[in-house]
Order: C-alpha cells, then sequence, then structure tokens
C-alpha cells in the first residue's frame, strides 16, 4: 500500500513543479516561495481549529492535529530549516535553469537517500536497487551534455551548484521525515502543520531582509494563481508520501525512487508547454532514469 501511496505523491508533485516554473518565470523567486508556502499553511489552518473546537469530528475524517511537547517543535523547527534552505536554492535555479534540466538533476535525490538509507537506517538494497540507483545517476551526467547545448555548462553555472546543493538538502530533509514519522510518531497533518507554521516564519525573516525594504522589487513581484496552486499541490503530495512512511514496512530508499516518476510530467509536458530545447534528446536520459526506477520497484516485488 505505501508504494501506491508513493505513486500519488509523485503525481501530485509533478503538476507541482509545471506550476512552480509558471509561479518563478520573470518573478521575484522569495516572494512567490513564501506565497506557496503560506497557501498550503492557509488550507491546514481549518484543521488545527477543528481540531481543538471539534476533535471528535477532526479525528473522524483523519485530520486532527494533535498535541506535541516543546522538544517535538524543534525537531520540526530543524526540519523547516533544512527544506527553506533547499528550496532557496531550487527556486533560484528553476528561475534561471530550463525544467527539463533541473528536474532530472533532482532525480540525484534518491541517491543521496540510498546511501543515508543504508548508513542510518540500515536498510538493505539487493543487486537490481544498486543497478536502478546507479543507472539514474548515469542518466543525470547524460544530461549534463544535453544541457552544454542550450549554453548551460554544468562546472561554471552557479544556478547547477544551487541545485544540486537543494538537492542533497532535500534528500537529508527525506531521511529525517523518517525519524519524525517512524520514531516521533507524527501524523502527516500534525508535521505538515507545523512544519508549515516555521517556514513561513523563516521565510517572513528572508523576505524583510531581502525583499520588503526594496520597493522595485516589491512593485516587480507579479502575483499569479499558480503561486496558490503550488502550495496545494505540495501539501498533497507531502500528505500522501507521510502517510506512506507510517507503514512500519516502508523503505525510504524506495519512496525515494518512486516519486522520481514525477519526471514524466516534468520533462515531458513541462517541456512541451514550456517550450524548451533538445526535448527528444533529453528523452534517451529519462529514459534511463525511468529503467531505473522500475528496476527499483521490480526488485522490491512491486
Amino acid at each position: 500500500m505505501w508504494m501506491y501511496l508513493g505513486l500519488l505523491a509523485a503525481l501530485f508533485l509533478g503538476l507541482h513543479n509545471l506550476c512552480k516554473k509558471h509561479a518563478v518565470q520573470g518573478n521575484e523567486v522569495f516572494p512567490v516561495l513564501f506565497g506557496t508556502i503560506a497557501s498550503g499553511f492557509l488550507v491546514l489552518l481549518p484543521f488545527y481549529f477543528m481540531s481543538i473546537f471539534y476533535p471528535d469530528y477532526t479525528k473522524e475524517i483523519g485530520f486532527y492535529i494533535i498535541s506535541i511537547p516543546l522538544k517535538t517543535h524543534g525537531f520540526i523547527f530543524i526540519k523547516s530549516m533544512i527544506m527553506a534552505a533547499s528550496w532557496v536554492l531550487a527556486y533560484q535555479a528553476l528561475k534561471f535553469l530550463p525544467i527539463t534540466i533541473v528536474a532530472p538533476i533532482r532525480s540525484a535525490g534518491p541517491f543521496f537517500t540510498f546511501i543515508g538509507a543504508i548508513i542510518i537506517y540500515n536498510e538493505q538494497p539487493t543487486f537490481l536497487q544498486w543497478i536502478g540507483f546507479f543507472l539514474i545517476i548515469f542518466s543525470v551526467i547524460l544530461y549534463s551534455r544535453v544541457g552544454k547545448k542550450e549554453g548551460i555548462i554544468f562546472k561554471k553555472n552557479k544556478w547547477i551548484f544551487a541545485i544540486i546543493g537543494a538537492t542533497f538538502l532535500g534528500a537529508s530533509s527525506g531521511l529525517y521525515d523518517k525519524f519524525l514519522i517512524q520514531s516521533l510518531l507524527l501524523n502527516p497533518q500534525t508535521l505538515q502543520f507545523w512544519f508549515c507554521f516555521y517556514t513561513v516564519f523563516i521565510l517572513l525573516i528572508i523576505l524583510a531582509v531581502t525583499w520588503f525594504p526594496y520597493s522595485e522589487k516589491r512593485k516587480a513581484f507579479k502575483f499569479r494563481y499558480t503561486i496558490i496552486g503550488v502550495g496545494i499541490l505540495l501539501q498533497a503530495a507531502d500528505y500522501f508520501y507521510f502517510k506512506a512512511l507510517q507503514d512500519p514496512e516502508a523503505l525510504i530508499m524506495l519512496l525515494s525512487a518512486i516519486k522520481r516518476s514525477q519526471l514524466i510530467i516534468a520533462v515531458v509536458i513541462g517541456g512541451i508547454l514550456f517550450k524548451e530545447k533538445n526535448k527528444r534528446k533529453k528523452l534517451v536520459p529519462l529514459a534511463g532514469i525511468m529503467i531505473g526506477v522500475f528496476l527499483i520497484l521490480y526488485a522490491a516485488g512491486f
């Protein structure tokens, strides 16, 4: 069951990436990021109040937000700091790089998660899973060759390093999620609500320094409804992902790989919508990534 929930998370993540690309094009990155997280927070806010005033009903529909100790708040705040840094880097990179380059580099995330899962959680991969993960990494290298034809030299482009940093931080957060869900026994909606709450706080501090004091930046910001869409789709994806992690048999290394199937939407549909270059050539390494994901799922008996 947890694999099916992972696939649902991948579906919403793929749609989320398309909306995100539209939201940041020619726009100020930090207020867009704030708008997406704030939108997700506002979606969850009614469930918080319902958990206080109508706890029985909220438990019945499965969206009850539990009370947590101060120490647990601290753990969630750490996740907020990790993901805020990851998103700031990722949004900046997405603003200056084609989605068909950004999405595949982000697909290297499962490799970092894979190593962490072995070292931290002692998850045991099979031979086919090893092949699958290395096939994904090799395919990402192929994307770098395609990127050069678009004037993107991976070794000299700072936005490439930004998206790599964002990928590493995102993978670290994924490993941390397993601890929050399985060790601290947080339910998805509780983790999502407080995570959004603290992330909004962190982003407000960033905006107070980099955006609010500058009138020209405020005037340059363009509100788009896709900003709200990004926030809602991200919360939907996170909900199914965290529900999958609640299963004690769920392997974070496999969930991370399953989420990469979002690339079908990001590369194929995104490439068409945003009219990006070399779409056919990018299908070759995309196929390699998808075969890698398939091998991981096949080895797990999916």
